[in-house]
C-alpha cells in the first residue's frame, strides 16, 4: 500500500501521530481537518455546535 490515512486518536497529540507514521514508514502529505458537531434542541429549533475536531493525515510510503 502506498498511501494510508492516520487518524489522531483521542488522548494522542498530533506529534504522537507523527511519531507513529514515521515508524510505520509513512511521510504525512496532507492534513485535513473536520469539525464534530453536536444537535441541539431548543423548542422546535434545532442547531448545531461544533464539540470538537478530527485531525487525519494522508501519508505515503517512505
Amino acid at each position: 500500500m502506498s498511501k494510508k490515512k492516520f487518524e489522531v486518536q483521542e488522548h494522542e497529540s498530533i506529534e504522537e501521530c507523527l511519531n507513529r507514521m514515521k515508524q510505520e514508514g509513512y511521510t504525512p502529505v496532507r492534513r485535513i481537518e473536520k469539525p464534530i458537531f453536536q444537535e441541539v434542541k431548543k423548542g422546535n429549533e434545532t442547531s448545531y455546535e461544533p464539540i470538537g475536531r478530527q485531525i487525519v493525515f494522508e501519508a505515503k510510503l517512505i
